[in-house]
């Protein structure tokens, strides 16, 4: 495949990346795009972060970020958090604002992309299928279950109820068929899963790679990986992204398949007793 072009200095690259996480995120989802940024919101699932957000932020005056906080609570009335994606053209001005007003900035994620074949070859032996009926939705669910119990046990979330999984899939189905969820299947269980989205300037994104541990090494996550690249460029992309947080491990197996690191996609979040502690002040 011939290699996408960088540019002098790869930043366009980057925000090309940028726009494809951001339009990722945003999919299935009422957007309303104002002056200073694109919100993204979805009333039936207030506790979904990655359902309602803003990104694009391009407020810089004090005035346009005093407007675009406003906005904020207008638009995601309906939850208990704030969410901001942030990227390259975020202004500094608002980021120091953001964490005046309470936002966290998360443990950032690394953006990596995979611009030639994918190194080693093609992966066979292990069966995957599209999710498409409710039965693989309901399979679908049952290994995000697993998926967020383990996110648990590592410290990155407290342990959620099976009530805010079953919200997060949901948000997630509303973006299908766009983006095509595949299901892997080892000695007749369905152990693993994985996305795929062709994107809309050109670059792609692959998503959610998770193995239940007792499947693990055995080539599945592997396998969904090439899977996902090859139906994401079966569809028209050309490089193809993914993201991994700087502090789990698959970061390195994407490096050997050929991934190439870019940019990093930064969150900063600003939970319900954060908000409340920043309107009275330094306690």
């Amino acid at each position: 495949m011939e290699r996408w072009s960088r540019g002098a200095t790869g930043v366009r690259l980057a925000d090309r990346v940028h726009e494809t996480l951001g339009d990722w995120l945003a999919l299935g989802h009422e957007i309303w795009t104002t002056g200073q940024a694109r919100l993204v919101r979805r009333y039936s699932a207030p506790r979904t972060y990655d359902a309602n957000f803003a990104y694009g932020v391009r407020a810089e005056t004090a005035a346009e970020i005093d407007a675009f906080l406003s906005d904020l609570d207008v638009a995601f009335s309906h939850c208990a958090h704030r969410m901001v994606v942030g990227d390259r053209l975020l202004a500094p001005a608002c980021e120091a604002r953001l964490l005046v007003a309470g936002f966290e900035l998360q443990v950032p994620e690394i953006a990596l992309l995979l611009e030639g074949p994918l190194r080693g070859g093609s992966q066979r032996g292990v069966e995957l299928r599209p999710v498409q009926t409710e039965s693989d939705w309901a399979s679908l669910e049952a290994l995000h279950l697993e998926d967020h119990r383990e996110e648990a046990r590592k410290g990155f979330h407290e342990t959620w109820e099976p009530s805010l999984t079953h919200e997060i899939v949901s948000a997630k189905r509303a973006k299908a068929p766009r983006v095509q969820y595949f299901l892997a299947r080892c000695e007749g269980v369905d152990c693993g899963f994985f996305s795929a989205w062709p994107g809309r300037n050109g670059i792609g994104k692959v998503e959610d790679l998770f193995t239940l541990p007792e499947f693990r090494g055995r080539g599945i996550g592997r396998a969904l990986i090439v899977g996902c690249v090859e139906d994401a460029r079966a569809r028209g992309a050309g490089p193809v992204a993914i993201t991994a947080r700087s502090d789990d491990t698959p970061v390195r197996m994407y490096l050997d398949l050929g991934f190439q690191p870019v940019c990093l996609h930064r969150v900063y979040l600003q939970s319900e007793s954060r908000a409340a502690s920043s309107k009275r002040g330094s306690d």
